[in-house]
């Protein structure tokens, strides 16, 4: 029976400003959603949120993973549970190697309850089935020995994520913004990847992005428009195509009240970047 996640009347708040006001989505095993809305308006908070930063404070409404409410459960439980966040600037870890970082994730959520200083997934069986996952998307052997994102250019970094994708299982997937800073040959090659992953492990999909280019390539199921804090639109495929043609221009119209919030945020926003 596949998984769901379920977010419901969720509030989420930065150092005392409320940013979400209420989001409600549910996103089932094998599903494609596309998450899109301008900036400041709550993108990437969700995905925050869901995984547990600590600066993101869940304020109201729920979020749970199969019935589990993940408020209860630290970043780690999250990803154990079968919840990954692929971020929109990954960090790099030098002295660390791409191998090594995952055959440690690996180890971790395949074995909830791993201790520290526990045994890893034994090297020969995860050699074979890392070697078998950077086949299947075309990445180079070399790559499992570069220190984690290190010196790695934008599609790289997109396409080590990808990687952590196909060897980590989970049961849903949020891209934050996978398309920032990558150009279009590299948008495709990241893309394909996801869906070839997503495709065989019925992974469910959070596509977050601003823009139609990388939806060109994983097509949504279902399309959200976040403004305001809040979803004011869902539909298909047709809400991308209309806001490439119009922008968000028609939402502030339709949603006066959530274009006001937006307003706010976008000054929030603005403070925050220039006191940082």
């Amino acid at each position: 029976m596949s998984k769901v996640l379920e977010i419901k009347n969720l509030h989420v708040a930065i150092d005392g400003k409320e940013i979400l006001k209420g989001v409600d989505l549910t996103i089932r095993q094998g599903e494609v959603h596309a998450l899109m809305g301008p900036n400041g308006s709550g993108k990437s908070t969700l995905s925050y949120a869901l995984m547990g930063h600590p600066n993101y404070e869940i304020t109201g409404g729920s979020a749970t993973l199969d019935g589990v409410d993940l408020a209860d459960l630290e970043a780690d439980e999250r990803a154990k549970a079968g919840l990954f966040l692929a971020f929109q600037y990954p960090t790099s870890i030098p002295g660390v190697s791409v191998a090594n970082f995952l055959r440690h994730a690996v180890s971790n959520v395949r074995k909830p309850d791993r201790k520290e200083g526990e045994e890893l997934i034994p090297m020969r069986e995860f050699r074979k089935e890392l070697r078998a996952s950077m086949d299947e998307l075309g990445v180079d052997p070399d790559f499992a020995r570069r220190y984690l994102n290190e010196g790695f250019s934008g599609g790289e970094k997109k396409r080590a994520e990808v990687l952590q994708l196909a060897m980590l299982k989970p049961a849903f997937a949020i891209l934050d913004e996978t398309d920032s800073g990558l150009d279009i040959d590299a948008v495709r090659i990241v893309s394909e990847g996801v869906n070839r992953v997503a495709e065989r492990q019925g992974t469910g999909v959070l596509v977050i992005t601003h823009y139609q280019r990388i939806l060109t390539y994983i097509k949504p199921q279902f399309v959200h428009i976040l403004f305001g804090g809040r979803i004011v639109e869902n539909g298909g495929p047709e809400l991308v195509d209309l806001l490439e043609r119009e922008g968000y221009d028609w939402v502030r119209a339709k949603y006066p009240e959530a274009a006001r919030d937006e307003d706010e945020l976008e000054q929030h926003s603005g403070a925050a970047a220039s006191a940082f």
